[in-house]
């Protein structure tokens, strides 16, 4: 199959499945089911998830051998809308398309979908309610591409259970190691969705190095201001959660720009390469290949080689 690379194709929203016995029954209920039977590839009896792993292997072979087939599944997958006229016979045999115009993909459609994508660009799209038992950094990963009513039904399973205050201060400790969108939507929880102990956890969080200033800049703290080391890492942190979202690369480089001319823009790049932000040389990149004036382009390259030589120093 094609591969993918997943900086291509921005986060996709959760989708809801439900169990795999659910699933299982609507393979063996698939017309294309028999071939599978008759090859004694998969038993109708058999245990729902051997069933469903017979079964993604299948398609994976089906729609292999015709890219046609991949690509309008995963169209379909991206646009989440149904679809008018014909759909190949291949994917509603295969029980990935409901029988009934206007066509929309099936639960089965949704979880194979998933898969592939999965398999071909890294990205794990998420299925509601199944971070309900993960760990913190895990939640915020995973909650970096629903919206806002999704994210609340998210969130609220996985407080079910949890004592409050422990929930907060696991957030909280995760915030300083997690991607930069991930931090971002863990800022914006405790912020906003987690009352008063979420608040006070982030004030707490402050006066800490980078993080703090990260906090403040994304909370409207200005009593807060950065240290002239921290800008560095604060401008890099916020353009790269754009990125990570699958933003256009206008508004990363806007992120950093924040309508100064070029002049401006190119020595605000070269100081980036000093913040040692994990996301450094991704960000500069964007500007090296998609930002119109040469000027800057100049400056981050030269940022971009001086924090490749930085790195080498450090070890």
């Amino acid at each position: 199959m094609r591969s993918y690379d997943d900086d291509t194709l921005p986060l996709q929203p959760p989708i809801r499945l439900p169990g795999a016995a659910t699933l299982a029954a609507a393979v063996r209920a698939a017309p294309l089911a028999e071939e599978l039977l008759k090859a004694e590839l998969m038993k109708a009896e058999g245990d729902d998830t051997e069933v469903l792993a017979a079964w993604a292997d299948h398609c994976r072979e089906k729609l292999a051998a015709d890219e046609g087939l991949l690509l309008e599944l995963i169209r379909m997958f991206l646009s989440r809308e149904p679809l008018k006229g014909d759909v190949p016979g291949t994917l509603t045999g295969l029980g990935l398309v409901r029988q009934a115009e206007p066509y929309t993909l099936s639960w089965l459609g949704l979880w194979v979908a998933r898969q592939i994508i999965a398999e071909t660009t890294g990205q794990d799209i998420p299925v509601m309610g199944s971070l309900s038992d993960r760990e913190a950094a895990a939640l915020l990963h995973g909650l970096r591409s629903y919206p806002e009513a999704e994210r609340g039904e998210e969130l609220a399973g996985w407080l079910e259970g949890r004592d409050a205050a422990a929930a907060v201060a696991e957030i909280a400790s995760a915030l300083a190691t997690v991607s930069p969108l991930s931090r971002a939507v863990g800022v914006e929880l405790l912020a906003s969705g987690l009352g008063d102990e979420g608040r006070q956890a982030l004030a707490g969080l402050l006066e800490e190095p980078k993080l703090g200033a990260v906090i403040a800049a994304r909370t409207g703290r200005e009593d807060r201001q950065p240290a002239p080391e921290e800008i560095a890492w604060v401008l890099v942190d916020m353009a790269a959660a754009l990125l990570e979202f699958g933003g256009e690369t206008g508004e990363v480089i806007e992120s950093i720009a924040m309508g100064m001319n070029a002049e401006e823009q190119a020595g605000t790049i070269a100081i980036l390469a000093f913040g040692d932000h994990p996301w450094t040389g991704r960000v500069l990149r964007v500007f090296i290949d998609h930002h119109p004036d040469e000027k800057v382009v100049a400056s981050a390259r030269k940022a971009l080689r001086r924090l490749h030589g930085l790195a080498d120093a450090r070890g």
